[in-house]
């Protein structure tokens, strides 16, 4: 079982993920954790992949697609796994298709911008445990303090409603392409595609993630 999914950030992917991963005990592969562990393992790729980061530049295309086929050779990965944050752009999934490694499922997460900034504008955190509040969805007993500590809730930079505006706009420009060109690999019958409803409650989509996939 080999899948992707995509969606904007804050429309849910990290737990439905965490779902998928206890449910059909198949890892998550993160290009980042790849790259770290990469480069904490001082493997060639890892050495050529240190390079170009600490020059500020970033990693191409062929150097991430050898890390995930090398990746996806490991023992764990034999059941599948789950691709995160990986495709990005369309020649990253020609790379992909290329490279021979075949998608069972592309799940995309839908949720309005609107919601999203919602969403994530309404998240506090508490620097020091990483607890995490939502002003409407899990507040804290006291307005703007932890619930443990009493200490100062934040909220991060990432999180302020114009940042999250510009991480929209960078995800509609570069990866919503890959909705049109996954819904075209699937009327092909390259892969599966399924649109899911990211407003709905995460047991309401952990649930018809368990019928997509059995």
């Amino acid at each position: 079982m080999k899948i992707i999914l995509l969606g904007a950030p804050g429309a849910g992917k990290g737990t439905q993920a965490q779902f998928i991963m206890n449910k059909y005990h198949i890892p998550q592969i993160s290009t980042g954790d790849m790259l770290r562990a990469a480069i904490k393992t001082g493997s060639e790729l890892g050495k050529q992949a240190k390079q170009l980061m600490d020059a500020g530049k970033l990693v191409p295309d062929d150097l991430i697609i050898a890390l995930v086929k090398e990746r996806v050779a490991q023992d764990d990965a034999k059941n599948g796994f789950l691709l995160d944050g990986f495709p990005r752009t369309i020649p990253q999934a020609d790379a992909l298709k290329d490279a021979k490694i075949d998608i069972d499922f592309v799940l995309e997460f839908d949720v309005p911008d609107q919601v999203i900034v919602e969403r994530m504008s309404g998240r506090r955190v508490h620097p020091a445990s990483g607890r995490v509040y939502h002003v409407v969805y899990n507040p804290p007993k006291v307005d703007g303090k932890d619930d443990i500590s009493g200490e100062d809730l934040i909220i991060r930079a990432d999180d302020k409603p114009e940042t999250v505006l510009d991480r929209l706009s960078i995800y509609h420009n570069t990866t919503k392409p890959l909705v049109d060109y996954y819904q075209a690999e699937a009327k092909c019958g390259n892969t599966q595609y399924f649109r899911l409803d990211g407003t709905q409650p995460v047991e309401t989509v952990s649930e018809k993630l368990t019928e997509i996939l059995g």
